[in-house]
């Protein structure tokens, strides 16, 4: 969704997964060398606390506050594989009878993740995917070689008008699939896996990657973890993650206490790579965006809605982009 024109080179430090298809999270959990049971586990640290920055519009239907690449240490490189995070606090946007939003624009090289929390949206793009993601679902579109995309407040929403937040989430794509062909995955409230904690105290809602034995209908290119968790106030909950996944919580409604540092509303918390766990406690009743990914470790070059590997790949991209090559789209 970012349009911004943000450029520049980063380089990471690991390297990729190498299969020539979509990762499949489920092998990998069963071929990781560790299993949780027969080893100590190390609890994480909170690198930073950081507050939302002040907000902007993108188009005239989506306000958000941009935490990756623009945040303290939320760069592309210390982030890896994500490369964007916006997060709509809620916001009103008053009636209209003509759906504010993003019109049609382009993207290349990565996949786009949308969460609805609040509102609706409408979405089309050109290589034949579209529809309405309510309250509670996600759009996973895999740009992948080039794809013409646009967003708007679903009709109804935008007659009515009411509050809206969300948030977008780019994840970076291995440079062995860069030029994948565009794919698109709509993800229902109701097809969302879901792991419910002891006691009734709360739940994980699994979209992609597993939690505990639960696993996420997401289909990735790389290891990635996405969940929302749901938890009453005054709930605790251990949570573990791969140590070398870069990592990171944004709390999108109530307030938590992490590691016994606070985190507040709207707030994201960035985890070092230095343990295995995390423990969270709700101050009040609380939903957490958690985003846990095994770093690429290849290099990033970002031009507004195209990142690639190289320079050389970004002037092609901009070049078939000119000559029609993402195909149509009204």
């Amino acid at each position: 969704m970012d349009l911004n024109g943000r450029d520049g080179i980063l380089v990471g430090r690991r390297s990729g997964i190498g299969k020539a298809s979509n990762f499949s999270f489920r092998n990998f959990v069963e071929s990781r060398e560790y299993h949780i049971n027969s080893v100590s586990m190390s609890k994480r640290s909170v690198e930073a606390i950081i507050a939302p920055r002040a907000p902007h519009f993108v188009g005239d239907g989506f306000r958000v506050h941009n935490f990756i690449p623009g945040a303290y240490r939320l760069d592309m490189q210390r982030m890896d594989p994500f490369i964007m995070l916006d997060y709509g606090s809620p916001f009103y946007f008053p009636p209209s009878e003509k759906p504010r939003g993003v019109d049609v624009h382009p993207h290349r090289g990565f996949e786009t993740v949308t969460i609805a929390y609040q509102g609706r949206v409408a979405h089309l793009d050109s290589s034949g995917g579209g529809g309405i993601i309510g309250e509670g679902d996600v759009q996973w579109m895999t740009a992948g070689s080039g794809i013409l995309h646009k967003e708007f407040h679903e009709a109804t929403f935008s007659k009515a008008g009411g509050m809206f937040q969300m948030a977008q989430l780019w994840v970076n794509l291995p440079a062995k699939d860069k030029m994948t062909d565009p794919g698109y995955q709509a993800i229902s409230k109701d097809q969302i896996a879901i792991l419910t904690l002891p006691d009734d105290v709360g739940q994980v809602e699994v979209i992609a990657g597993a939690c505990q034995g639960v696993t996420g209908p997401a289909s990735t290119f790389s290891p990635v973890h996405l969940y929302n968790i749901r938890l009453k106030k005054g709930a605790a909950f251990q949570l573990e993650l791969p140590q070398d996944f870069n990592s990171g919580l944004l709390v999108v409604e109530g307030s938590i206490v992490l590691n016994e540092e606070k985190v507040d509303t709207h707030h994201f918390a960035l985890l070092q790579n230095d343990g295995d766990t995390i423990e969270l406690m709700a101050s009040e009743d609380a939903q957490v965006m958690v985003l846990s990914g095994q770093p690429l470790g290849e290099p990033i070059v970002s031009h507004g809605p195209f990142v690639m590997n190289t320079r050389e790949q970004i002037a092609q991209a901009i070049k078939d982009f000119h000559e029609g090559k993402f195909g149509h789209l009204d």
